[in-house]
This record gives structure tokens, sequence and C-alpha cells, in this order.
């Protein structure tokens, strides 16, 4: 391969006294004229290698047909009417419908896919105020996390003010039909896809009245710096709840009494030790789950007027499994994750058991969620192989019908999974599950996929993707670990991958991908890496510590530069996780010793690898992307690519639109198909 020249600049930094050179330091100027043309030259390359790929067409024509059927949302009533989303297939956007009963005929309420001709400008959070009148909407432009929020009368479907800007990270949450409460960070100085925003604040926006006037809540003291606050009005308008955290993990909890004007915010937890949050509320009583002194989360119940833990009563205890909650009528769904497959109860507000909801199979469920006055609740089902279908719940009885199942041409009854557990190198026992097509021939040449996240106490659940259904029907193989650093496990299982412990994510994914090989699913010519955000940094370190293991690793969007990952946008909110170069020089070497970016050796014969990033990620910058597809391309030894593909006017992923999505994915197959030199099927 003739890669584009990537200058490089003397640029050193000092940590602990060790120095530590950073050449590509010029691809962090994301509004520079020299990284706009690298930009440009780099995807001229790609293109020019992916536009030689046979088959990518016919992948990209599958993608297409598969992709194109119905897809709904579970409907949800706010004042007169019952809201839903659909998608007649290829719509780049979701469309948000409404009727005035389940009878009635239904009209476009909003259609995203008018805020732009390409697709590139999406609907975000969606709030309507207490009696429905009103409903306030985010948008991205080309998948920014910063948004705008539209207020609009919903009856008549018209703006009724000048739209709210430089909002992030934001939650949007209504006192009646008065106002709302939104999150933002103070625009900042440099460019706003990159430079540092670390000062969260909580805002009250009075209906009809301009932005400038907004109220600060809560976050306006430099000396107690917090990342993230997001703010919540209880169902029934009489507390604000205020959730400050200073990283990912952990959060403080602050209440208002709204009845009374004159009260001030009284505290709940006042440190970041624990994850709580309030569920519902019962007049004076507060219902919050909570991982305090219950690593996989418990409800709790206390008094609004003596709110301190030491008052707390269990009401749904702590088990063996990880808890996450749900609320729906007078009633709460208690979902567990055991191995990671979904197991829903239901309990009274007092914690008395119901009944156990039997599933449509294994799998993962979510949704259970409704208000107060309501009857019935919605819920979806779906797992690798089978789509996702919605159900309505009676609430009394338990009992449940089929809402709607989608009509796709995938025939999932071709297809399994099967769950197997492995060793990792430390003795550890990891759950995997493994997809593919019935009566696999194990002979080590299926095309395989291991994909992994581990980190952030995010779980992987089995859920059905149209991409992987597309992999799938060519025989691959889909395996998929829940590691550690995940939360498939509660806080525990977390933390064992956080920190100076980090490395045994990828000790857990290097033992993955060493069980598909000796059980012969694949080799390592047929084995392809692949994960997002922190999912790319996992690749990627493996990538490096292992380029022998896998033919092909795909790292998107991710975090590859270890040393400075904390000082773009929001970046040092994920200390919690990683730590920081600066915190001690332990912190230092053990990052340094894992960076992706760091170590990558003259001389090594990578993995072919294909780097996606798009140019507006102001979560995860492109600049680690940038940096480390330069210092690939400048070491790399051997035949294998080093391709980085940058999509244009497109950001961490959310709201990508649906042409894109395809468009990518087309190539990412393309490429890896292609580097194991496997054939596709027609």
């Amino acid at each position: 391969m003739k890669y584009p020249f990537t200058k490089t600049v003397d640029v050193t930094d000092s940590y602990f006294g060790a120095e530590v050179k950073d050449p590509y330091r010029w691809l962090e100027d994301d509004r520079s004229l020299e990284t706009k043309t690298w930009v440009e030259t780099q995807n001229e390359v790609t293109n020019a290698y992916l536009d030689k790929i046979p088959h990518r067409a016919q992948l990209k024509n599958r993608l297409e047909t598969l992709w194109n059927y119905e897809k709904i949302s579970a409907p949800f009533k706010e004042g007169d009417f019952i809201y839903f989303s659909k998608n007649d297939g290829l719509q780049n956007q979701d469309v948000i419908y409404r009727k005035q009963n389940e009878n009635s005929q239904a009209e476009v309420f909003l259609d995203p896919n008018t805020f732009s001709k390409d697709g590139t400008i999406s609907l975000g959070a969606i709030s309507f105020s207490k009696s429905g009148k009103f409903l306030a909407y985010t948008i991205s432009e080309g998948g920014s996390d910063w948004r705008k929020v539209f207020v609009m009368d919903a009856v008549s479907k018209t703006i009724i003010e000048e739209a709210l800007t430089n909002v992030k990270f934001s939650q949007i949450s209504w006192y009646k039909d008065e106002g709302f409460y939104y999150s933002s960070y103070d625009k900042p100085e440099g460019s706003e896809l990159s430079a540092k925003t670390d000062q969260h604040k909580v805002y009250y926006h009075k209906l009809k009245t301009p932005q400038e006037n907004d109220v600060i809540i809560y976050g306006d003291k430099p000396e107690e710096k917090h990342r993230y606050i997001y703010a919540k009005v209880t169902e029934d308008n009489r507390f604000l709840v205020l959730t400050p955290r200073v990283s990912t993990s952990g959060n403080k909890v602050f209440i208002k009494d709204l009845s009374n004007s004159d009260s001030a915010l009284k505290t709940i937890i006042n440190n970041t030790e624990t994850d709580t949050y309030l569920i519902d509320n019962a007049g004076d009583t507060l219902f919050l789950l909570t991982n305090l002194n219950a690593p996989n989360k418990k409800v709790v119940r206390v008094d609004f007027n003596t709110p301190n833990p030491k008052h707390w009563e269990d009401v749904i205890p702590e088990t063996k499994q990880v808890l996450t909650i749900a609320k729906s009528g007078e009633y709460f769904f208690a979902h567990y994750m055991v191995n990671a497959i979904s197991k829903v109860k239901q309990y009274t507000y007092n914690g008395e058991f119901i009944r156990d909801i039997e599933l449509p199979g294994l799998g993962t469920s979510s949704g259970f969620g409704s208000k107060k006055d309501e009857l019935s609740c919605y819920f979806s089902f779906s797992n690798y192989c089978t789509p996702s279908s919605i159900y309505k719940l009676d609430l009394k009885t338990g009992n449940y019908t089929l809402y709607w199942q989608p009509s796709i041409d995938f025939n999932s009854n071709h297809f399994e999974s099967h769950q197997v557990f492995y060793t990792s190198k430390d003795g550890t026992k990891i759950p995997m599950i493994i997809t593919h097509k019935k009566g696999i021939n194990l002979n080590g040449k299926n095309p395989t996929i291991l994909y992994g996240y581990g980190g952030f106490n995010i779980s992987l659940t089995p859920a059905f993707s149209i991409t992987n259904a597309v992999w799938l029907e060519q025989g691959g193989v889909l395996a998929v670990p829940n590691i550690r650093g995940g939360g498939e496990y509660g806080k525990t299982w977390h933390d064992a991958g956080t920190k100076l412990q980090k490395q045994n994510v990828f000790e857990d994914f290097i033992a993955a991908a060493e069980y598909l090989i000796a059980n012969n699913y694949t080799t390592s010519k047929y084995l392809a890496l692949r994960g997002g955000s922190n999912g790319g940094l996992l690749v990627a370190a493996v990538m490096t510590q292992r380029p022998d293991l896998a033919k092909v690793v795909l790292p998107a969007v991710g975090v590859l530069d270890m040393l400075r990952y904390h000082t773009f946008t929001a970046g040092a909110g994920w200390a919690y996780d990683y730590g920081t170069a600066e915190d001690s020089k332990a912190m230092f070497d053990y990052l340094k010793a894992y960076s992706p970016l760091h170590n990558i050796k003259t001389g090594v014969a990578y993995p072919a690898t294909l780097i996606t990033t798009g140019d507006h990620d102001d979560r995860v910058v492109p600049a680690h992307s940038f940096k480390f597809a330069a210092e690939l391309q400048a070491k790399q030894t051997g035949n294998n690519p080093t391709l980085i593909r940058i999509e244009t006017n497109a950001g961490h992923g959310a709201g990508t639109p649906v042409s894109k999505t395809i468009a990518q994915y087309a190539d990412i197959f393309g490429f890896t198909l292609y580097n194991m030199g496997y054939t596709p099927k027609n």
C-alpha cells in the first residue's frame, strides 16, 4: 500500500520525568486546513481500495434489501393523543406519528427526514409537558453531541419560540406546562468539537422567554466541578431531583420540593461513591435504585423529610443477579441479568412479589414503562437470531399479547445461539454467546467476528441487528463475550476492568479468541476483532499486544491515545474507568503500557486494519483515530492494509442516517471478507 504522506512535528510531553513524543499532534486541530486535506487524501486512498473489492456492491444490496422492512416503536400516550415512531424501511430517520385512539388513522406528527436533504440532522430527545400540550425536542447536526432545543405547540404542531442552542448531554424534564429543566456546558473556547467541556450546569427555561433569561439551578460554583448533571421532575410535579456526577460512574443525589417555592435543595447522598437514582415517589415516600452496600443493586424507600441512607428500607433486596428497574402503573418491573439473559419479575410498590413474567424465549427484554394511571404497558423482546417484537402486557393479570412483529426477509430458524463459559488468563470464567447457521462445519474456516466492549458498566445482551444478520447469512460466526469492565455481574465485575486492572479486559478478549480457535470455529486467518468507542480501544490494544491473533481488526470511533483522552471535550469524565496520566507515575506507566497509539512497533506485521470514525465525533474526537492511523501506516510491515474511513458530517454513531450506515457496513464486511480471502455467498 502507498499511503498519503503524513508530516511529523517535534512535540514532546513530560510525565513524571519520562518524555513521550507526539509527532502527529497537529492532527488534533480539527479546524485546520492541513487536517482537512489529510482527511480528504486518506479517504481517497481508502475509497480507491474499497472500490476494488469484489462483492462489495452485493453486500450493500443485501443490506438494503434486509433493512427495507417497516419498523415501529411501542405506543405511548401524551395528552389526548397516542404517539409512536415508524420507519417505512429505508428512511434515513424514524418518523413520529400520532392518532387519537387505537383504532383511528395515524398522522405524521414530526418527520426528521425534513430537517436536511441527506438525513444528517437527526432527532434526539423528545419530552412532552405534563398535559401533553407542548413538546420540547432536540436535534443533532452532523452527529454532534451539541444540541438545539425546539419547543412546539403539540396540538397545532407549530414552533412557538426561538430554539435553545449549545445544549449538551441533557435530559428535558418539564414542570407542569410552565417550562423545563435542561443541562449544558458553557460554549468552549476554540473548537466546539474537541475543546474541553467539564463544568456541567442545570438550567430552568420558562416557556416563551429568551434563553438568555434561563436560570442556573445547579453547577455555577467553579470549586464544585461536576462533568454531568441531570435534572428530573417527578411524574406528579412534586419534586425536582438532581444527580451531579464527576465521572461516568457514581453520583450525588439532591431533591427539591417544588410545591414550596422557598424550599432548598435537600441532600440524599453527597458523595459520588455509589450509583443511586430516584425511580418514583408516592407522596413523601421516595423509591430509589442504588448500589450502596449492594453491588448488584436494590430498591429502597425513604421519607422525603429524612432521606439520609441510614433511614432507607429495602423494598426489593439485592440478589446474585444485577437489577435494573422500570415502573408501570402502580408496579415495579425488576429486570435481572442471568448470565446476560433477561429475567423479569413484577412487584408492588410495597415490595410484594406478584409474578414472574414468562418471556417469549431466551434473550433481552426492555420497556415495561408507563404512567401511573395506565392499566397496561409494552415490552420488546429479541436475541441475536430473532428480530425485535413488541408485546402488550396487562398489568393486573400479567397476560400479554403480541402487539407487533416485523415482516423481514430473514429466516431465524436457520440460525442458532448458544452460550459457553471459557477461562481467562487469571482463571476467571467468562460467558460468551456464539451465533451461526445451524449445522455449521467446525473446520476452522468460518469467517468470525469477535465483538467486545468491556467498560463503563455497559452490558452486552443478546439483541437482533440487521448488520449482524447479513454477516450470519454469509456463513459468518458472531461471538460476543461478556468480559470484565461491563455490568453483566454488577459493580464488582465493572471495577475488575478499570484503572490498574484494565489489562483484565484485554486478557478476557484474547482468551475468547483463543477459545474460538481451539474449538475450531475459526483460525486466526478467518478471525476479525471488532469494537466501537471503548470497544475500539479494546480491539486496538489487543492488536498491538497480539498482532498474530486475528487477520482483521476493526476499531470504530476508538479511544486510542490513553495519555491525552481526558484533554478533549468531556473525556475527563471517563477517569473512573481509565485513570489519567497525571494521577500518578504508576497510573501513567500503566496507561502507556497499553495505550494503542504508544505501542505500535516498527517491523511488526499488524492485521489488516480498517479504522472508522466521524469528522463530527465530539465524544471520542477523531484525532484518536487520525493519530493511530498515521502511526500504524508509518510502522506497518508486510502487505496487510492499514486504512482509515472517515465519515463526513457524522459523529459518534447516534442519529447516523440509514443510507450512511448501510454504506459503512458494506465497506466493513467487504474489507473483512476480502482480506480473509473469503467469497461472499449470493
